[in-house]
């Protein structure tokens, strides 16, 4: 669906037009009833919070007490990010999220419960999951082949930002770059005050 003429664009120009056809279509093409609901369902914590229980007994289990400083890492590199992302990046670029952006409020399925009024950009959903997965990847992938599909888990939440119109694509992209830096920044610190890669003697 080409709703605008990409004719003699800037570059910045250009990516906003692609941005906004991607828009269109996760949010209106490729789309299903199943994942409508299922789309929603993401969004809410009610979600999140089972399998977050369940890493947070799997690394003490398996830690002891370095898995609760452990998490305690996690919970700040998760509400650093959440914070820089909601308050400091959202206010500077001050960008309408789709269900309020002229151009696409009357072009788009709007399927979440309300439209929030700050900004879109960066979709801190994706800063936030995306954090967390690369700091539990980077400081204990080496001895958990499963945590690598944390990666996946956040990817899914953040595409569910776009299905379900509150975020553009290009939102949760740079959330979820921004958040990988963020958890791998975190990670480094934690590896060496916790020596997670250090054998135990």
């Amino acid at each position: 669906m080409h709703f605008i003429q990409a004719e003699d664009l800037t570059l910045l120009q250009q990516l906003l037009h692609f941005d906004y056809e991607m828009m269109i279509y996760v949010n209106r093409i490729w789309v299903h009833p199943v994942i409508d609901n299922l789309a929603l369902f993401m969004r809410e914590s009610i979600f999140h919070v089972p399998l977050y229980i369940f890493i947070l007994i799997y690394v003490i289990q398996r830690l002891g007490v370095k898995g609760v400083w452990w998490f305690l890492g996690a919970i700040s590199i998760v509400a650093i990010s959440d914070l820089v992302s909601s308050h400091i990046i959202k206010d500077y670029f001050d960008r309408p999220r789709p269900c309020r952006d002229p151009i696409l409020v009357h072009q788009i399925r709007f399927l979440a419960k309300y439209c929030g009024a700050n900004g879109s950009f960066t979709s801190s959903h994706a800063v936030n999951h995306f954090a967390f997965a690369s700091y539990a990847f980077f400081t204990l992938g080496k001895t958990n082949r499963w945590v690598k599909y944390l990666f996946l888990w956040a990817g899914a939440i953040a595409y569910s930002q776009v299905y379900v119109g509150v975020h553009f694509p290009s939102d949760v992209l740079f959330g979820a770059i921004l958040g990988m830096l963020f958890g791998w920044g975190a990670a480094r610190i934690a590896n060496q005050a916790l020596s997670l890669h250090q054998p135990s003697i």
